[in-house]
């Protein structure tokens, strides 16, 4: 028998109840209106039927309500728009229809909506400006949006309308919207003539407006989108390959059909955006997680049917759908979110990517002089140097084991370009070291980094440099250097195991993962080295075969030294720390703070201690969270201990309902 949801009283306000993948069923039971002071409700991946309730509106301190992958089906009460702190609403992956109130534009916090795969519709809904992720794909929308002013949806980073069948003008301010970066609108029926001056988001990393009734041309500003545009099955007449478009006729009449003359270029038409964003992550066994981040929500959703919609039914589209892996398809389109990033390092600060002479790193290095080696292995040396114009590099001299042609390398040079991220020790350039009597013969290769100055993430915590923030902030920043490396794009240049060791602080405490493999000279089997200024001895670690190593698990092992403040050397000691976090989830809060690293032991609350703890203990069991979760779940558990901190600061609420921040002193 399936478990029915019965909710107690509990002894305490309870903030956060998430009861994610528990093959729960039944209707969402009433007893949940009593937990008046609720924040976060996350209910992901069960089995409840029935709609959802109307009561849910007298939780007035409701931020985050997840409901997503369950069997929910009926209207959406029109009361819900009285949840004025609401954040976070996730209902994707239900059996909900018709529209949406129009009392929803009431609810001015809202940040993130995420409706997709339902049956809502047909009308766009009428939502406020704050919004930063919208996503109604694959839903029952007919009508055009024309009718609606989103020019002041200025913190709109997110925008998914595909698969459905809206129609008419597209309007093509939308793709300059400040802060978007995703934009999908594929498989609609929206028309219009697009211009290639049409000006693009600085932001925008991915547009896909494939498998509509375009005509034109294709906008030059998302040709500058690198793998990061998708336009087949439209009708442009230029600039693309006209192999994968439909006859002109064909747009102008599906136009007519719904009484819409394609209009000119300096009209309103255009494309919009596409990010499968999803709230909450999902949780196994009732782990407290999944609450909201304000800054940077961008995780995305990936469905296997990428495809669906309202233009499934033409045969030119049956042969695209043989042709394309709709798998891979949705994988690029997260690969190009992080790889596009490339476009923005140069604004903070990172060296545009070059070629360099070998006379620059000489002279950099004084000749390459033992003073300025800072790390040996069987591969080669890593330098430290100065460039002519001051600026410090880790130059990483690769051995070749046989000789090879310039031509070999390039494809492995172009990827290493591309290789930007803020949470990477980023290259910034690469050498040649060529024969003599044939420059076409390479004999080795200099590859220079940025160079980060403060040493490893494990020396920080055991020189007692490091706050409870900077620790959740270091956390969140390796976990997003891991996203990056996890893309399909870059997956064959991440470490076999990553270690604390690989961790790097620049000069603002920042981390930068070092310890990834760059896949070069596949034929000499010789690789990329980590950069690091430790000297520390280190594994290092140059296979080129495909990563299948869970590096979710080496984060763990991460989070054991940022929690406890000591190494963790081997699996024993990994083995014990994990035994003892889970004893501590049990206990009270006064023991679970005696295991943390007394450093910081009284920086953080325990909320945000023990869903930390509950994350690490996940990372390191068998059934291990993605990435993305993790993240989630990092950015949650910061702004929790930002919350608790600003509360105690200003002593406002009620000793019952304020986050325990200080630690208790036993005598």
């Amino acid at each position: 028998m399936k478990p029915h949801l019965h909710i107690m009283q509990p002894d305490k306000p309870m903030k956060i109840l998430n009861i994610s993948s528990n093959s729960f069923v039944g209707n969402i039971p009433y007893e949940l209106s009593y937990l008046k002071n609720i924040q976060t409700l996350v209910f992901d991946h069960n089995n409840f039927i029935g709609s959802i309730p109307d009561w849910l509106s007298t939780l007035s301190s409701l931020t985050v309500l997840s409901l997503k992958n369950n069997s929910l089906n009926g209207y959406l009460p029109f009361s819900l728009s009285h949840l004025a702190s609401l954040r976070v609403l996730d209902l994707s992956f239900n059996r909900l229809s018709g529209e949406l109130p129009v009392d929803f534009k009431n609810l001015t916090n809202l940040q993130v909506l995420n409706l997709e795969n339902n049956y809502f519709g047909p009308s766009f809904p009428v939502l406020h400006n704050r919004l930063l992720v919208l996503s109604l794909r694959n839903n029952k929308f007919t009508n055009g949006i024309q009718g609606y002013d989103l020019r002041s949806f200025y913190q709109l980073r997110n925008l998914d309308l595909s698969a459905n069948e809206f129609n008419g003008p597209f309007p093509d301010f939308v793709f300059s919207l400040p802060s978007l970066s995703f934009l999908n609108i594929s498989g609609n029926k929206f028309t219009g003539k697009l211009d290639k001056n049409v000006s693009c988001s600085n932001e925008l990393m991915f547009a896909d407006i494939s498998l509509n009734r375009f005509t034109g041309q294709l906008p030059s500003c998302m040709q500058k989108l690198e793998k990061g545009v998708l336009y087949k099955w439209n009708c442009f007449t230029s600039n693309v390959d006209n192999k994968e478009q439909y006859n002109v006729s064909f747009c102008h009449n599906e136009a007519l059909a719904v009484m819409i003359n394609p209009p000119m270029a300096n009209e309103d038409n255009k494309s919009s955006n596409k990010a499968k964003v999803v709230v909450a992550s999902s949780v196994v066994g009732g782990v407290v997680v999944g609450g909201f981040a304000v800054f940077g929500v961008v995780l995305v959703v990936i469905r296997s049917e990428f495809f669906g919609g309202g233009c499934a039914a033409a045969p030119q589209i049956r042969v695209f759908f043989e042709k394309v892996s709709p798998a891979y398809t949705i994988k690029m389109l997260t690969d190009a979110r992080y790889i596009s990033q490339t476009m923005k390092l140069g604004s903070v600060g990172i060296p545009a990517y070059r070629t360099y002479v070998l006379g620059e790193l000489t002279e950099a290095t004084n000749n390459f002089h033992s003073s300025t080696r800072v790390g040996n292995s069987s591969h080669g040396q890593l330098y430290r140097g100065q460039l002519g114009d001051g600026t410090m590099v880790a130059i990483r001299n690769l051995k070749v084991r046989k000789k090879c042609n310039v031509q070999s390398l390039t494809r492995q040079i172009e990827l290493i370009s591309k290789l930007r991220h803020p949470n990477l020790v980023n290259p910034i350039g690469h050498c040649f070291d060529r024969q003599q009597d044939d420059s076409a013969i390479i004999r080795g290769l200099f590859l220079v980094f940025e160079f980060v100055p403060n040493g490893t993430l494990r020396a920080s915590i055991a020189g007692q440099k490091l706050s409870w923030a900077q620790r959740l902030a270091a956390a969140i920043g390796i976990s997003k250097g891991i996203q990056f490396l996890s893309t399909r794009i870059t997956q064959r240049i991440f470490p076999n195991n990553l270690k604390i060791t690989d961790v790097l602080l620049d000069q603002n405490f920042h981390v930068k993962i070092s310890g990834y493999n760059i896949s070069l000279l596949e034929e000499t089997k010789a690789a990329g080295h980590s950069v690091t200024r430790s000297n520390e001895t280190l594994s290092q670690r140059f296979d080129i075969e495909d990563n299948d190593h869970d590096h979710v698990y080496d984060f763990g092992v991460i989070m054991l030294e940022l929690i406890l403040g000591r190494a963790i050397n081997c699996i024993n000691n990994i083995t014990i720390a994990k035994d003892m976090l889970q004893v501590s989830l049990v206990a009270d809060e006064i023991a679970r703070r005696s295991i943390v690293d007394p450093l910081v032991c009284k920086e953080c609350c325990d909320e945000s201690l023990k869903t930390l703890i509950e994350l690490c203990v996940r990372c390191l069991s068998n059934d291990r969270p993605s990435i993305d979760d993790v993240l989630w779940n990092l950015e949650f558990i910061a702004q929790t201990h930002t919350s608790s901190v600003d509360e105690s600061s200003s002593n406002q609420i009620s000793a019952d309902d304020k986050i325990v921040c200080i630690a208790e002193e036993v005598e």
